[in-house]
């Protein structure tokens, strides 16, 4: 079928055959008997090194624990703080989107991104460090990437949670969701919410239900490729 779709398409308009996907778009490719391994390492390299962050140590985590960045200069605890805002805001959207652009084989920074972009048109210097803080975590692995699995079982796994009231500045909760096909981690999001909602339970209903949304879709997609309804 493969053979006959390329000689169809030659046959309207003159195509090169390059062999097995290799490196496309930034998204390295490498196969074995176990499955597909999709990085971004080249990427990632080139990122770290624009940041100058060559010669930096890494990091274990790519966020401060319980570290909550804030548009607003006020803390409750400790008064006003010393928070300027970062001169350079093309630097900062400029870092934001290559590392948007990285989510596509990094889940693990999905969370902290989703965070920093919310700051793109007034960042402050806290979040700069915190971006580059970022940079330095995928620097301890930057070949870090999604294994397709090699087994073609269509069986679905999801997990979702959400983190009530998590945003300082408008009290909308968090929601994310990971969707595996078997081993294979297929689909996932982390998103803060446009409503606010009074109670946890409340809550947990929306995530569950932003889930359902993708897993139905899903089904839909696996019933279109396989010809009959997955598992």
């Amino acid at each position: 079928m493969i053979q006959e779709l390329k000689s169809s398409l030659h046959s309207k308009f003159k195509i090169k055959d390059l062999g097995n996907l290799k490196y496309f778009l930034g998204i390295e490719v490498l196969r074995s008997k176990t499955g597909i391994l999709l990085n971004q390492r080249k990427y990632a390299l080139e990122l770290i090194s624009d940041s100058r962050l060559s010669g930096a140590k890494p990091v274990n985590t790519p966020l401060k624990a319980n570290v909550k960045l804030t548009s607003v200069d006020y803390d409750e605890h400790a008064g006003i703080t010393n928070d300027p805002p970062y001169q350079d805001v093309t630097a900062y959207q400029r870092l934001i989107g290559r590392l948007l652009y990285l989510t596509i084989t990094r889940p693990d920074i999905s969370f902290v991104v989703q965070v920093l972009s919310q700051f793109t048109q007034f960042p402050k210097m806290s979040h700069w460090d915190a971006a580059l803080r970022l940079v330095r975590y995928i620097k301890k692995c930057p070949s870090q990437g999604l294994l397709i699995s090699s087994n073609s079982s269509t069986t679905l796994q999801a997990y979702c949670d959400s983190d009530w009231a998590a945003c300082p500045n408008t009290r909308r909760f968090v929601t994310g969701y990971v969707i595996k096909l078997r081993q294979s981690l297929i689909s996932w999001k982390s998103k803060k919410q446009q409503t606010v909602s009074r109670s946890s339970a409340e809550v947990e209903y929306r995530s569950m239900a932003t889930a359902v949304s993708e897993i139905v879709w899903l089904l839909g997609l696996l019933k279109d490729l396989y010809g009959h309804d997955p598992i």
